[in-house]
């Protein structure tokens, strides 16, 4: 697999200044919010599981694993509805995030009962950060999609 475009080849070019925003942003997110790391990280890999991004997926499930999260836990985060293993926050938490992704398959985007769900483990605060960890990485899904980025090279911490 080539990637088509290195979209930070060129740090002047207005692709990779837009990509930068990106990464600040998500960066702002994930430092700043009051939402668990935990949390954070397996909403932030089950959209790229379900985005089929490989390399954002790659980041996430190492980020994840270098910051302790158990292997049972990440092996089983794409099938977590039929698991034990998460809290009911989590899984408020996943349920929104992939709502939240499959906006062209969920009739009408997140439900009423997915939000209120995970409003009922998360204040107002958590609700809006996780509303932009979900749409932050589902645009940069898309764009490793686009350009062929691939999984598989990452080396864990690297990058959030």
């Amino acid at each position: 697999m080539t990637v088509r475009v290195n979209l930070f080849g060129n740090p002047t070019a207005t692709a990779a200044k837009a990509a930068a925003h990106f990464g600040a942003a998500s960066k702002t997110v994930l430092t700043e919010s009051s939402l668990p790391a935990a949390t954070q990280r397996l909403v932030l890999l089950r959209a790229c599981q379900i985005n089929g991004d490989g390399y954002a997926t790659d980041v996430w499930s190492k980020n994840a694993a270098a910051a302790g999260e158990s292997a049972t836990r990440l092996h089983l985060l794409a099938a977590w509805r039929e698991t034990t293993v998460f809290t009911e926050a989590e899984r408020a938490a996943l349920a929104l995030a992939e709502e939240g992704t499959r906006i062209a398959d969920a009739a009408g985007g997140v439900s009423d009962e997915t939000w209120a769900a995970a409003a009922r483990h998360h204040d107002e605060d958590q609700l809006a950060d996780l509303v932009m960890l979900i749409a932050l990485m589902n645009a940069t899904n898309r764009m490793s999609v686009l350009v062929r980025q691939p999984g598989g090279g990452y080396e864990a911490g690297r990058l959030g």
